[in-house]
């Protein structure tokens, strides 16, 4: 019998083998690029290291990856079409653009988050959120717990395309919260603002208010593109 655990309809190594896929057809990982180590994917997935192996393992039989011996697994590039990527952000209105699309797809993200988490992805919001919490109580501010915040509401939604999309903006989104970041620590309870912002969507979609969680994150995002750029146009009023 099989001892690997199921997750609804999906094995955990259909769940891996679906992540993995999805960060190579999103660009996340370039042609000949070397993927993590078993020891860190079975980390950074919380699964054991045979079912990595079995992930891979799917992944070499399907032409999509190959090894090295000593090496490791790279993304194979012969066969693969080309990413539908990002590009590189280049200068401010690609930031602005990239604030743009994220107020279209994560309001939305949330709102199915709050009606379709489960104890695990609601756990690993939550656990994001005590990064920042810890951050912000020290007075800094760590952009790659923010990412991991809006990422893991993307992955409770249980829309593999909204996860997809923010993974493959992860480049573009670490930008802008970093600038982000920078910015709010010169305000007086900036930090603590941002982190209440946080605070009050994860909120929203534990106790399964998508309406709420809906507002919530847009207004965030609104927030957050003001701070870094509202205040610095020509006329701006400064309230």
């Amino acid at each position: 019998m099989n001892s690997e655990k199921v997750v609804g309809r999906k094995s955990l190594g259909d769940i891996v083998f679906d992540r993995i896929l999805r960060s190579i057809k999103s660009g996340a990982f370039a042609p000949d690029e070397r993927l993590p180590t078993e020891h860190d994917l079975a980390a950074e997935f919380e699964v054991s290291r045979p079912i990595v192996r079995e992930a891979l393992q799917r992944l070499r039989d399907q032409g999509l990856i190959y090894s090295r011996r000593g090496a490791g697994s790279f993304v194979r590039s012969v066969g693969l079409k080309q990413p539908l990527g990002f590009g590189q952000l280049e200068n401010v209105a690609d930031l602005l653009n990239c604030y743009e699309f994220r107020l279209t797809l994560e309001p939305a993200a949330a709102a199915c988050a709050a009606e379709r988490h489960d104890d695990g992805t609601l756990d690993s919001i939550a656990q994001a959120l005590e990064l920042m919490r810890d951050a912000t109580n020290r007075q800094s501010h760590r952009e790659d717990a923010d990412f991991q915040f809006h990422l893991a509401i993307a992955r409770a939604s249980e829309n593999t395309y909204f996860a997809t999309a923010m993974e493959a903006l992860k480049d573009h989104i670490a930008v802008g919260m970093r600038f982000h970041g920078a910015s709010v620590k010169r305000e007086t309870s900036g930090l603590a603002k941002v982190f209440d912002e946080h605070r009050c969507i994860y909120e929203a979609i534990r106790d399964g208010k998508a309406d709420l969680a809906q507002s919530l994150m847009h207004q965030h995002l609104i927030g957050s593109r003001e701070r870094l750029f509202e205040r610095k146009r020509p006329g701006a009023v400064v309230a």
